[in-house]
């Protein structure tokens, strides 16, 4: 059950998301979101690097080896252009593909964009969460995956700081 504090927060975060999406790269929020099944290859590093990461900031992760992650990207409809590595899935089934940063998922859950299914980082961006190779860093987009099958900006990751 939720704190009223909490559900302020909520909606606070609902009202104003693009500003929300963005003080989150400032600063670590409060809750939890639940539980978030992650399907993985079994010799992927940099998967397990981002299951790191997300537990590392306060995310329930429960990990499984898939033997068919391309059916499951398929099964939860996200387009190939916007595919990576992983997929996690929240218990309210959004998507969260690739190297999200963990704070960025939080964000999400707590307060869904009205029509949206997940968030993406298609590719493997160099110094996101999970990809990190010393002190190289490309910045990069989270996009929102949208129910209709359009893409949005939900997040500008442009310095290694943002992410955490």
């Amino acid at each position: 059950m939720f704190a009223m504090k909490n559900l302020l927060l909520g909606a606070a975060l609902l009202a104003s998301l693009p500003v929300a999406a963005n003080q989150a790269l400032q600063g670590p929020l409060m809750q939890s979101p639940g539980t978030l099944a992650v399907y993985k290859s079994p010799t992927c590093g940099c998967c397990t690097g981002w299951v790191d990461h997300a537990k590392a900031h306060g995310l329930t992760v429960d990990t499984y080896n898939a033997p068919d992650l391309s059916g499951l990207k398929q099964f939860h409809q996200i387009p190939p252009a916007m595919r990576s590595c992983h997929t996690a899935v929240s218990e309210q089934g959004y998507v969260f593909e690739g190297h999200v940063p963990a704070k960025l998922v939080e964000v999400f859950l707590l307060a869904p964009p009205e029509g949206a299914k997940g968030l993406t980082v298609p590719a493997m961006p160099v110094g996101s969460p999970g990809m990190e190779m010393g002190d190289k860093f490309m910045p990069y987009e989270v996009l929102q995956l949208n129910m209709d099958g359009s893409v949005e900006v939900f997040a500008k990751i442009d310095a290694p700081d943002q992410q955490y």
